[in-house]
C-alpha cells in the first residue's frame, strides 16, 4: 500500500460536544472516518473525547476513543434562574478542562458544540491548540457562536449559517452521518418485513428526536385511528413517553389488526439507534422535528418528510432549519399551531398517494445530502496538525 501524506505520524485528536444525539452522532461519524484514514495512511492516531457525561457518548468507545468527562453547565442567551446554578458549573468545567488537556495535550481539537464543549474549546485556545468546530444548524447555537472566535476552521451545514461566521474560516461541508445509518441500506420491502410491517402498505416513520416530542406524541395518539386509515406507523416516542404511548395505543391498534396476521399497523418504540437505518429505509414518509441531525439522516436516505419545528428551540433554529430545508422541495413544514388533523392527513395523503410528488421530494432530499462531510472534516483535522 502506498504511503499517505501523513504516513507514520503520531497524531492526537480531542473530540468534544454533547447534550443530544445531534451533537454526539456527528462526532462518531468523524471518528469513524479518522480511523479509516489512519488505517489507510499508516497514521498512529490517538483519539480522545472530553465533554459532559452522556450515555450516547459511550458509542465512541467502539471507535477506541478514550472517554473523559467534565462538569458542564448549559449556556443561555436569555435570563433564567438556572443560570445561577449553571455558571459555577461552567467555571468548574473550564478548570477541569484546563487540567485534563494539559496532560493530554492534543494536536487538534474538534468541537461539535453543545453543552460542555465551550470549556474544552477555551482550554484548547489557552494552550494554543488548533481548533475546528462544526455547526449543523442554520442559526448557530451560543456555544459555537463563542467558539468560532477561537477556532481556526468552521464547518457548516446550511448556507445561511455563513451569515454568522467569518467567511475566511467557514466552509459548507454538510453534516457527518454515522456509517450505521448510511452503509448497507436494505430495500424498503425488506426493511418493513424486518420491522414487522406489511411490505405492501405505506409506512410513516414518526421521529421526536432522542428526547421524544410530547406534543407530537399526544397529537398522534389522539388522532391515531384516523391516521391508521392512511398508513402504517413506526413511532419513536422517546424513552420517557414510551410506556404511556404504548398503553394508550393498544385499544386503537386492535381495530386495524387483520385476523391471524403477525403484521403490525402501529409500533411504538422508545428510541431508534441501531435500528434507525432500517426505520428510514422502510419509511415512505418521515414526520419529525427539524433538528439538524434528523434532517441529515432523512436527506442521506432521500426520504420525503413533513417537519414540525420545536417552537421553543434556541434561537428558533428548528424553524429556520425546517424552512431552509423545505425551500428545496424536499419537505413540507407544518408549524405546531397549524397541527390540525385535517391538515395533517391531507399532507400525508398528498405524498403517499402521489408517486410523482413523493419521487420529487425524495430526489430533492438526496440532492442536498453531502456524503463526504465526515471525510472532509477528518482530512481538515489531519491537515491542521500540519
Amino acid at each position: 500500500m502506498a504511503e499517505g501524506k501523513y504516513a507514520y505520524q503520531h497524531i492526537k485528536v480531542l473530540l468534544t460536544g454533547g447534550g443530544s444525539g445531534g451533537h454526539v452522532y456527528p462526532l462518531l461519524a468523524v471518528a469513524e472516518r479518522l480511523r479509516s484514514i489512519a488505517a489507510a495512511e499508516k497514521i498512529d492516531l490517538d483519539l480522545s473525547y472530553l465533554g459532559p457525561k452522556d450515555e450516547r457518548v459511550a458509542s465512541l468507545a467502539a471507535m477506541h476513543v478514550q472517554l473523559g468527562t467534565i462538569i458542564s453547565g448549559k449556556l443561555r442567551r436569555y435570563f433564567s434562574l438556572e443560570n445561577i446554578i449553571d455558571m459555577p458549573k461552567f467555571l468548574i468545567g473550564l478548570f477541569e478542562a484546563l487540567f485534563k488537556i494539559y496532560f493530554m495535550m492534543p494536536d487538534v481539537i474538534f468541537s461539535k458544540g453543545g453543552t460542555g464543549a465551550l470549556s474544552v474549546v477555551l482550554a484548547g485556545w489557552f494552550y494554543k491548540i488548533p481548533i475546528i468546530i462544526h455547526e449543523s444548524d442554520a442559526v448557530p447555537g451560543l456555544t459555537n457562536s463563542i467558539s468560532s472566535r477561537f477556532a481556526s476552521r468552521i464547518a457548516i451545514s446550511f448556507p445561511k449559517a455563513l451569515e454568522y461566521f467569518d467567511p475566511k474560516k467557514a466552509a459548507i461541508v454538510g453534516t457527518p452521518v454515522r456509517d450505521a445509518v448510511t452503509k448497507d441500506i436494505p430495500d424498503g420491502a425488506t426493511a418493513k418485513e424486518q420491522l414487522g410491517f406489511d411490505p405492501a402498505k405505506p409506512l410513516t416513520l414518526i421521529l421526536g428526536g432522542s428526547q421524544g416530542a410530547q406534543r407530537i406524541n399526544e397529537f398522534i395518539i389522539t388522532n391515531l385511528s384516523e391516521f391508521l386509515r392512511e398508513t402504517q406507523i413506526l413511532h419513536q416516542t422517546g424513552s420517557g413517553n414510551y410506556e404511556k404511548i404504548e398503553y394508550l395505543s393498544r385499544a386503537i391498534v386492535g381495530r386495524y389488526q387483520s385476523g391471524g396476521t403477525t403484521k403490525k399497523a402501529y409500533i411504538p418504540v422508545p428510541y431508534l439507534k441501531e435500528d434507525m437505518k432500517f426505520a428510514l429505509a422502510a419509511a415512505d414518509l418521515v414526520i419529525a422535528r427539524s433538528g439538524s441531525g434528523t434532517i441529515s439522516e432523512i436527506s442521506a436516505l432521500g426520504k420525503p418528510s413533513i417537519l414540525i419545528p420545536l417552537t421553543e428551540s434556541a434561537n428558533d433554529h428548528q424553524r429556520v432549519n425546517a424552512y431552509e430545508y423545505s425551500r428545496t422541495g424536499a419537505s413540507v413544514v407544518i408549524e405546531e399551531n397549524n397541527l390540525l388533523p385535517a391538515i395533517f392527513v391531507s399532507q400525508i395523503k398528498s405524498i403517499l398517494q402521489n408517486r410523482e410528488i413523493a419521487a420529487r421530494m425524495s430526489a430533492a432530499a438526496k440532492n442536498l445530502w453531502k456524503p463526504d462531510a465526515a471525510e472532509v472534516i477528518a482530512r481538515e483535522i489531519l491537515r491542521m496538525n500540519g
